[in-house]
């Protein structure tokens, strides 16, 4: 039997398996409280689980876990807090008072699917329950309208003494793209400051309401708009995503340590077309390699958060602006964009309990002089 700490809980805890949570992410600063009183022991417990989750029955699982562990107890009473944790900053919540997490999808080059991984992400976190927003940050090659089916304008109105847009919002994500305020096949061709001006507006001047997550999608590369957005607001954390091959991945260490030269936490490496598998044979052929996302991850000490395969209905399901997890819920490809959401909500929530609590420390330390 354990000892009735938070660790011996922690351990407790992580004997039970559910698909709605990720053990593994599990650490110390999860467990709140907890307090023994007429042999009845109450645990509150925060950890990051989709909307749609029962957690009553996760409860019950926690408390079945804690009774055999601890079996000297009467009884056992376990408090889930599942709600989507923030990032603490002044800075960040002086320009977006109502978003909690946000988060930038990089690449070091063009070409291994950043967007369809970013559409997809956001998608599949507003599935989980999340109130989730995407600004495609690619100026030059705007994208994220014809992913997500989207052909309107936006709507300006007039809010006290500014002008404020409202994004559009398809599949439960509310996006703001320069490709929704020019013409279809008109080129943006502007120099780098206004193209940085464009995604500063894109936050100051987007009515973003309350959201869980604002994704960013961010154009290949470490150049002007990278830069623009790190040093106007605190971000959450990067994302990285790579394709297995080299060529990829030395682009890729790059841009995640730009992100780290800035203090932009990375919170996960995807790697995208990780393998093929064949629909006749069902052989797994590796096009482009095996395993170079999490070697990399693994050497620049970076969360691997998981591998995505190559298969046209992804594919397809851009082009026609119907995204996998949407279009195909039930396939393995959107299970794997689903899994690597979770992982990545995870991930920001124990920043998010690690940071805190360290500000809260400051915070009090500062309170004593």
């Amino acid at each position: 039997m354990s000892d009735l700490t938070k660790n011996g809980i922690l351990n407790a805890i992580k004997k039970v398996d559910d698909s709605n949570f990720n053990k593994d992410f599990l650490i110390v600063n999860s467990i709140k409280n907890f307090d023994v009183k007429d042999n009845k022991l109450t645990v509150d417990i925060s950890i990051t689980i989709p909307a749609s989750a029962d957690r009553k029955k996760l409860e019950g699982k926690f408390a079945e876990s804690l009774k055999k562990e601890f079996s000297n107890l009467a009884d056992v009473e376990v408090n889930l807090d599942a709600k989507v944790t923030t990032h603490q900053d002044t800075s960040k919540n002086a320009i977006l008072p109502g978003v909690k997490n946000t988060i930038a999808v990089a690449s070091g080059k063009g070409g291994v699917g950043k967007s369809t991984v970013a559409v997809n992400l956001a998608v599949a976190l507003a599935k989980d329950g999340a109130s989730v927003g995407l600004i495609d940050a690619d100026i030059y090659g705007p994208s994220i309208p014809l992913m997500l089916g989207l052909k309107d304008k936006p709507k300006v109105f007039q809010d006290q003494n500014s002008m404020k847009i409202v994004p559009l919002s398809n599949y439960g994500v509310k996006v703001i793209s320069i490709g929704l305020l020019v013409d279809d096949n008109a080129p943006v061709i502007w120099r780098g400051p206004m193209a940085s001006g464009a995604v500063k507006q894109f936050m100051t001047d987007v009515d973003w309401g309350e959201l869980d997550y604002l994704i960013f999608d961010l154009p290949p590369g470490t150049g002007d708009i990278q830069l623009t957005l790190v040093q106007t607001i605190p971000l959450t954390g990067a994302v990285i995503v790579t394709t297995p091959q080299e060529v990829s991945l030395i682009d890729a260490r790059k841009a995640l340590k730009m992100f780290t030269r800035v203090n932009v936490p990375i919170v996960g490496v995807i790697e995208n077309m990780s393998y093929f598998i064949a629909p006749d044979t069902g052989k797994k052929y590796d096009i482009f390699g095996n395993g170079g996302g999490s070697r990399m991850a693994i050497e620049l000490d970076a969360p691997f958060l998981g591998g995505i395969p190559i298969d046209p209905q992804i594919r397809i399901g851009g082009d026609n602006g119907i995204p996998i997890v949407y279009d195909a819920p039930d396939s393995e490809h959107a299970a794997v964009f689903t899994q690597i959401s979770r992982n990545l909500a995870a991930q920001i929530h124990i920043r998010n309990l690690k940071g805190n609590s360290a500000a809260k420390m400051e915070i009090s330390l500062d309170d004593e002089e």
